[in-house]
């Protein structure tokens, strides 16, 4: 059976946790854990990188900085992982759910401009398959409405809008190491921020409430209770598996760029015939190869195909099912305008095998198998 999803093992991950084993801290804000944000604040750059447990946790961080509370009211895709709401309804916001772009499946920066009101605090935008959002309009929006932005990059590493990293353009990103992910550690995750009067505050959230970092750093003999927080860091082990994956971030990204060509070149013909359709890249974006898909015509398709790849040993899986339509979804937000796409994308989308080093052959398998299911 062809496997959706392999962790990423390019081959010295081993070694750096024996590394690691060897060092006098393992809990987090070690020699790895700094390696791994300073490779983030320079590769990126961004003005400050924090690595926490899961990109999960970064958005809760993230959610803390916008200072949210009850009634005020947080934007974003309903096409996305629960994760993205959760963080803003654990504060009391509502979530305002908005309509996706059909070709990219991002948050339409139209929606945003009709479901902006006095409430409105945050835009989190989500780059779907580590493609960009239209970040120009979204920042101008979010500039002219005083509101904060928040890229929930957890599929965009690697990314870029315009040229510049994704996760480095609104106030803050957030990043996965999940082990789907391109660049992985298991579980894991990263906080940037690129708004500099957050810095501080940040680094408190992340010592549980305390002004530990300044503390380690020498700035004062003893350190206490500052604010609210939480235990938000990465261990030493997942940091110096994340450290090898992040040195060779460019060679991981290449390999599955590879793949994601062949798909795109092996459904040329069936696209071009409008059998199904294949991921749209703006031409602002360069993409990290994050996810192949294939969007067919209606959602019994789309069921028959899954049972056919079944058949032919291939695990492909669908996606989200909206957010907006789940039980939290109706309790803690509202969908704001005509759901014209995010429910029927939801429905006819699939996604394929890829993940780094997957063999040509099976590419070529899964490729095949489509072919013969729309030739049929």
């Amino acid at each position: 059976m062809i496997p959706f999803s392999k962790p990423c093992v390019i081959g010295e991950e081993m070694t750096r946790m024996e590394a690691a084993l060897q060092q006098d801290k393992l809990s987090g804000n070690g020699v790895y854990s700094k390696a791994c944000t300073n490779w983030l604040e320079q590769e990126l750059p961004c003005k400050k990188a924090l690595l926490t447990p899961s990109c999960t946790a970064a958005l809760e961080m993230a959610a803390l900085l916008t200072e949210v509370k009850a009634g005020d009211e947080v934007i974003m895709p309903s096409f996305t992982f629960v994760s993205t709401a959760n963080a803003f309804a654990l504060r009391g916001a509502v979530i305002r759910f908005v309509d996706v772009d059909p070709a990219t499946k991002n948050i339409d920066p139209e929606a945003i401009a009709a479901a902006i009101n006095e409430r409105t605090k945050v835009i989190v935008v989500v780059h779907y398959a580590g493609v960009a959002c239209d970040m120009d309009g979204i920042m101008a929006l979010a500039s002219k409405h005083q509101l904060w932005v928040v890229e929930d990059a957890a599929q965009a590493l690697g990314s870029t809008y315009r040229n510049q990293a994704l996760g480095t353009i609104g106030h803050f990103g957030t990043f996965s190491f999940h082990d789907t992910k391109n660049i992985t550690c298991g579980e894991g995750g990263a906080l940037t921020i690129n708004h500099e009067a957050s810095i501080k505050r940040a680094e408190i959230l992340q010592e549980k409430g305390t002004n530990r970092t300044q503390f380690v750093n020498g700035k004062v003999d003893k350190y206490t209770w500052k604010d609210i927080g939480s235990s938000y860091l990465l261990s030493e082990l997942n940091a110096a598996y994340l450290s090898v994956q992040l040195e060779q971030s460019d060679e991981i990204n290449a390999n599955r760029m590879n793949t994601w060509k062949l798909y795109e070149q092996g459904f040329a013909e069936l696209a071009a015939q409008q059998a199904l359709k294949l991921p749209v890249i703006p031409d602002y974006c360069i993409h990290n190869a994050h996810m192949f898909y294939v969007e067919t015509e209606t959602p019994t398709e789309a069921e028959q195909l899954l049972h056919h790849l079944q058949a032919h040993d291939i695990t492909a899986v669908t996606h989200y099912v909206p957010l907006h339509s789940s039980d939290a979804g109706r309790k803690f937000g509202v969908f704001h305008g005509e759901d014209r796409y995010t429910s029927s994308i939801s429905q006819r989308l699939i996604r394929l095998p890829l993940y780094y080093d997957i063999a040509k052959e099976d590419v070529e398998h899964v490729i095949k198998s489509i072919q013969v299911f729309y030739n049929q």
